[in-house]
C-alpha cells in the first residue's frame, strides 16, 4: 500500500498486519530487528515492505528496558519490540494479578508481566499478526514461562470474557487502531471492577493536520492515528472509565520527527515537511484510568 488517503478502518489494519508481519520475519529469519511500524523506516526491504534493519537508534524505541529486565527474556523479544514506552514497570503488577496486553508483538510485555505477577497470576497477549505470533510462542517456549498465553485477534474485538482481568496493558498499538473507541469499550467489558487500564501510546499535545490524519504511511508508522491528549481522555470517559490520567513520558523534536519517517522512500514530501512542523507537538505518554468498582 502506498502513502494514499486511508479510506476505512480495513485500510488501516491492513497496512498494519503488512509492517509488523515484516518486521517479525526479520526476527524468525535471523536478520536481527526491524525498525519500523513505531519507529523509523529503513531502505526499502526486498519483499518492498518499507521496513528494514537500520542500524539507527531511533527516538520511540531506544532505552524502553533496563539492562536486568532486557537479562530476563529471550534475545528475540527484545529485537522484536516496537513500542514506545514500558508499561510493565509502569503499571505496577501485584502477585497473582490477571494481565492482558494489547498488541502484544513479539512478547516481551507479557513475559515481563507473567515474571511480576508471578506462578499464581497470568499474562494473555493479544495480536493479529500471525508472524508476530510464531515469534512470541517461539519467545515463551524459550523463557520456559507457563502462565503465558498468546492469542490471536482483534483488539477491538477482545476474545475473552466480561470482568476477566486485573490489568490492561499496551505498548504504542491503540493509535493503530481504525477504531479506537470499540477498543476502549472492549478494554472496559474485559476488566473486572476496579480492574486497571495502563498503557504506553503516541499522543498529540495539540491539534495536527489533515494531512497527517489521512497518510496511510504516517498511521502505520504510529503517527497519524495518535490521538490528541483530550481525545483520549474523553473516549475513555465515555467508554465508563474514571480516574483518567496523561504523563509524559517522552516529548519528540523536529530531529525525532524527521527520525521518524527514515528514506523518502517511505514518506511523502509533503508528509515530511508537515512532521518537521510539528516539533514538541508529539509524545509518548502512560495513560492510566480505572474502571469504577460496582
Amino acid at each position: 500500500m502506498d502513502d494514499t488517503e486511508l479510506t476505512d478502518r480495513e485500510d488501516v489494519r491492513e497496512i498494519v498486519r503488512e509492517r509488523y508481519g515484516a518486521a517479525a520475519r526479520f526476527v524468525l529469519e535471523g536478520r536481527g530487528q526491524a525498525s519500523c511500524c513505531c519507529g523509523p523506516v529503513g531502505p526499502s526491504a526486498a519483499d518492498g515492505s518499507c521496513c528494514a534493519p537500520t542500524g539507527d537508534k531511533d527516538p520511540i524505541t531506544t532505552g524502553l528496558y533496563s539492562d536486568k529486565e532486557a537479562a530476563e527474556i529471550p534475545e528475540d523479544a527484545l529485537l522484536a519490540s516496537l513500542g514506545c514506552g514500558n508499561p510493565t514497570a509502569l503499571a505496577a503488577l501485584n502477585r497473582g494479578e490477571i494481565v492482558l496486553d494489547l498488541g502484544s508483538g513479539g512478547g516481551i510485555d507479557v513475559l515481563l508481566s507473567a515474571k511480576r505477577v508471578g506462578p499464581n497470576g497470568f499474562a494473555y497477549g493479544l495480536d493479529m499478526t500471525d508472524e508476530m505470533l510464531a515469534v512470541a510462542e517461539r519467545n515463551r517456549a524459550d523463557a520456559g514461562a507457563e502462565n503465558v498465553k498468546f492469542l490471536k485477534g482483534h483488539i477491538e474485538e477482545i476474545p475473552l470474557p466480561d470482568n476477566s482481568v486485573d490489568v490492561i496493558i499496551s505498548n504504542c498499538v491503540i493509535n493503530l487502531s481504525g477504531d479506537k473507541d470499540n477498543v476502549l469499550r472492549e478494554a472496559f467489558r474485559v476488566l473486572k471492577p476496579g480492574g486497571r487500564f495502563a498503557v504506553s501510546d503516541i499522543v498529540w499535545r495539540r491539534e495536527i493536520p489533515g494531512e497527517v490524519r489521512t497518510s496511510a504511511q504516517l498511521w502505520a508508522g504510529c503517527i497519524g492515528g495518535a490521538l490528541l491528549e483530550t481525545e483520549y481522555r474523553d473516549k475513555l470517559a465515555a467508554a465508563g472509565f474514571g480516574n483518567i490520567t496523561v504523563t509524559p513520558t517522552r516529548v519528540y523534536t523536529a530531529a525525532d520527527a524527521e527520525g521518524f519517517l527514515g528514506s523518502e522512500t517511505c514518506g511523502s514530501a509533503e508528509a515530511r515537511a508537515v512532521l518537521t512542523q510539528a516539533a514538541n507537538a508529539m509524545m509518548s505518554a502512560f495513560i492510566r484510568a480505572e474502571k469504577p468498582t460496582e
